[in-house]
């Protein structure tokens, strides 16, 4: 495995590739992996002749008041997991190469964004779907991996890479968990031990939540409602940022489950902000 830090040198490799015929597998990362980024590498593994783990922190998709320079930075730790899970070879770019003067392009994906995390963190999406693009545009994947608890990211660059041409494969791989229920997260890191145990509650509001459709709840309010009620009676100090109720396809709050629903949540436990989502059928 081979740490590639420019991009004309990713570029001749995926380049080098694509001329021999091979399939090629992108995993976009910002780093501090755990096993959720595992998985997707190990599915790239199996369905692709060469695979491409990147690993950036973007500072474009950050807030002012975000945690852009406290974000784990491991990358040695990360280069053993990549190599133990076949990944080929890890970009690892600095921001001055993936930024070499102010970008004035951009790549704005509307109405997906105007909820959940995009309504809590403006820009948040401008700065994901240029920097997915750029890495798109910079290796040349034929299949790119993307974790589907990342849900709005996901439906974002999908559709970007549909409208914009891009020809990618985007496969969704789900949701990895802690034995207890707890997204993996990087910035599970964060928490302390008492607001690890703590967190737990986020999926068991979820399972709440599939367990009230599944018994024949349609009314999002009242979802919603059953929701916060679990988790401040767990966790009185937590935070509320969103707990939404949307189509799965537009990312649109609805009033009912009618069809298929993102059930998605947004929670800071203790200073951690932390989201988890569930996509359930009436």
């Amino acid at each position: 495995m081979r740490i590639v830090r420019t991009i004309s040198e990713m570029r001749g490799i995926s380049a080098a590739a694509r001329h021999e015929g091979k399939l090629i597998g992108l995993v976009p990362t910002m780093g501090a992996l755990h096993a959720g980024h595992i998985e997707l590498a190990l599915k790239a593994r199996s369905e692709c002749g060469i695979v491409i783990m990147s690993i950036f922190v973007n500072p474009i998709q950050f807030g002012p008041n975000e945690d852009y320079k406290a974000y784990p930075r491991t990358l040695e730790a990360d280069a053993a997991k990549a190599q133990e899970a076949g990944v080929d070879y890890i970009f690892a770019p600095s921001a001055q190469e993936m930024y070499p003067r102010e970008p004035l392009t951009h790549v704005d994906v509307d109405k997906l964004t105007e909820h959940l995390c995009g309504a809590s963190r403006p820009g948040h999406f401008r700065g994901v779907a240029t920097v997915v693009a750029k890495l798109f545009n910079i290796t040349r994947p034929d299949r790119a991996y993307f974790v589907m608890k990342d849900a709005q990211q996901l439906r974002v660059i999908r559709r970007m890479n549909e409208d914009l041409d891009f020809g990618i494969t985007i496969v969704p791989v789900p949701i990895v968990r802690e034995d207890d229920g707890l997204a993996m997260s990087s910035r599970n890191a964060y928490l302390s031990a008492m607001d690890r145990e703590r967190a737990v509650v986020l999926s068991r509001s979820l399972k709440l939540a599939q367990q009230l459709v599944a018994s024949g709840e349609t009314s999002s309010s009242a979802i919603k409602a059953a929701m916060e009620k679990l988790i401040l009676s767990e966790v009185p100090d937590a935070k509320v940022d969103y707990i939404e109720v949307v189509d799965d396809d537009t990312v649109q709050p609805v009033q009912r489950v009618t069809g298929p629903a993102l059930i998605a949540l947004a929670v800071k436990i203790g200073s951690t902000r932390l989201i988890d989502n569930v996509t359930v059928r009436p």
